[in-house]
């Protein structure tokens, strides 16, 4: 039974009648529909209107658009369904994850790296200002990960580091500042825990292989912590847990293990019983594989409701999900008490949020609420705030590299290392024609050069291929192939390389340097004997484990403008202007790494 009255909803008692009327008020469609999280495909006004008039559902996420593309459809959604609806939004490190012009404050990685729970608070509060200001009042946040291995390809720069203390005070901290604003509410991730697996449970199955104690003392202590502090939401993640599974079910077969989201051990058991979580649970996204490899789509549908779970995410077609589900509720996979128990949690999260108190045409703010907070100068002045304080020199084995000054490297050489993917042709070949918005590359180089550096930007024999294809003439590949550059020719071309290796921070298959069909050229920095060379990960933390032979490690965490002025200045200044304190194990656990 849920008890609406106490927390994470503390409802009172003309809340709960609220709730109760409307459940009673509810056709059958209806009420399935409360299920649904939809990932809106269109923002055309009469797409809107059928996804609550036809389908009736409970929730939606966006992609993403502008602050005022997104505002108009959550208007639209609000003023046109009859029950209130949830609005989620992804922002795990800034106002972006809400619209494209909301302000980016900090991976979670970096504020980690802060050692500074204040920046979390921030990150909480001024984030979620920006996406109430566009009517958004869920954050599928904080991730509540910890990164025990550093192979793992989802949550790179989405934790706040592998200390579980830390990880608890800051995604508290999070919550608490994302709660600052009225009615705003989080869905921790992703229960029941990732950061152990090498795998992505979007392409394949993803495994959490604690102990039942070794669990308790790292992710069920930070749920625990959220738990007990108010948190209202919980997103399952489609992450199997064998020792509690096999715990709350004695004698399971291998075979009928399940990811947490169609895992009644695991959400009745681990999450209701255990952790005593009174609060909303809805899925990870439905197309991942670690959830559509278990069994037909038609019946995984209403057997993650009948597991627990109170909100699935998100329609494939809406038609036949509607339909499947429908069917499981008729055909008994999902109980009428499990549905009503569903159906209670869903309305009284709504009610927590204060949604069933206002008019329907005052549930998004007036655009001037949102004029005034999306990429307001207090969240710029925080997100430069933790770029000071976050940076980190990693490894300084060249004690006499820094300060970076003019005077000592006048010829600055970048040297811009993409993901895998980023080191294809067609990504080459699109640089080679130029369009779109300067590379953290070009942007760094122009920012020394303003300070009187003579900077300039390698160019690899394979992207001046690329050049000559563009430009209609012959590319030769026996240009990789041919006689290579006297060192000291090499040597003599610059004072300093700085090799920025800028790779996305989670999700295969963009996860490691791709350094193309490099033999030997710039690329890689084989040269770290040979002149001063300063490598730099501005995006996920682990560049030392592809490149240990760098003898000076920076990581900044991202690439903004504001994170390149302050790694400019940190580099001109020395090494005691770096703050920031690695939160993740940069060397990997690698013995090599340290040499």
């Amino acid at each position: 039974m849920v008890d609406m009255k106490a927390k994470p909803f503390y409802l009172t008692d003309e809340d709960c009648q609220w709730v109760e009327d409307t459940i009673a008020g509810m056709t059958i469609e209806e009420k399935i529909g409360q299920l649904f999280f939809n990932m809106g495909s269109s923002r055309d006004e009469d797409y809107l209107k059928m996804t609550v008039n036809k389908y009736h559902i409970g929730g939606i996420r966006y992609n993403p658009a502008t602050s005022r593309e997104v505002r108009e459809q959550n208007r639209i959604l609000q003023e046109n369904s009859k029950i209130p609806l949830i609005i989620a939004c992804n922002t795990e490190n800034g106002g972006n994850g809400a619209c494209v012009d909301g302000t980016m404050i900090g991976p979670q990685t970096k504020i980690g790296a802060t050692k500074d729970v204040h920046y979390a608070y921030e990150l909480g509060r001024l984030s979620n200002k920006e996406a109430a200001s566009i009517g958004c009042n869920l954050s599928f946040a904080p991730v509540s990960d910890i990164l025990y291995n550093w192979e793992n390809p989802v949550i790179g720069l989405r934790t706040y580091g592998n200390d579980v203390d830390q990880v608890c005070a800051m995604t508290k901290a999070y919550m608490d500042g994302a709660h600052t604003n009225p009615g705003f509410c989080c869905a921790a991730k992703h229960f029941p825990g990732d950061g152990l697996d090498f795998r992505d449970q979007h392409v394949a199955n993803s495994v959490n292989d604690m102990s039942c104690e070794e669990w308790d003392e790292s992710f069920g202590k930070v749920y625990r912590n959220l738990i007990d502090n108010g948190l209202e939401a919980i997103m399952a993640g489609h992450i199997m847990q064998p020792a509690y599974t096999r715990f709350y079910n004695p004698g399971i077969k291998d075979e009928d293990i399940m990811p947490a989201t169609l895992s009644p051990e695991l959400i009745t058991g681990l999450l209701r019983g255990k952790l005593g979580f009174n609060g909303m649970v809805l899925t990870d996204a439905s197309h991942m594989v670690g959830l559509t490899c278990c069994m037909k789509r038609s019946e995984m549908l209403p057997r993650t409701i009948a597991a627990g779970v109170d909100m699935f995410l998100f329609f494939n077609e809406m038609d036949e999900d509607f339909g499947s589900m429908m069917a499981g509720y008729e055909n008994g996979i999902i109980s009428e008490e499990r549905l009503s128990d569903a159906l209670h949690r869903i309305l009284a999260l709504k009610a927590h949020m204060g949604l069933h108190k206002k008019a329907r045409t005052e549930i998004v703010p007036p655009v001037e609420v949102m004029e005034q907070t999306i990429g307001a100068a207090e969240q710029k002045a925080v997100a430069k705030e933790i770029s000071d304080q976050g940076i980190t020199l990693v490894k300084y084995k060249d004690e006499e590299v820094l300060p970076m000054i003019p005077d000592r490297y006048k010829r600055i050489m970048i040297v811009y290392v993409g993901g895998l993917q980023a080191g294809g042709i067609g990504a080459l070949m699109g640089k080679a024609m130029g369009g779109g918005k300067k590379t953290p590359a070009e942007r760094l180089r122009d920012k020394l050069i303003d300070k009187g550096f003579d900077a300039f930007i390698y160019e690899s024999p394979l992207e001046k291929m690329a050049k000559q294809a563009a430009a209609g003439g012959k590319a030769d590949i026996n240009l990789y192939f041919a006689g290579k550059t006297e060192i000291k020719e090499f040597v003599s071309g610059q004072d300093l390389i700085i090799t920025l290796v800028d790779i996305a921070g989670g999700f295969q298959p963009v996860a490691r340097p791709g350094f193309g069909m490099s033999k030997g050229g710039g690329e890689i920095p084989w040269y770290v004997f040979e002149l001063p060379v300063v490598v730099v990960g501005c995006g996920q933390p682990f560049v030392l484990a592809d490149i240990p032979q760098a003898r000076t490690y920076i990581n900044t965490y991202d690439s903004d403008d504001q994170t390149l002025d302050a790694l400019v200045e940190k580099l001109m200044t020395g090494k005691d202007a770096f703050k920031g304190t690695d939160p993740v194990d940069a060397y990997c656990g690698l013995w090599d790494t340290h040499r």
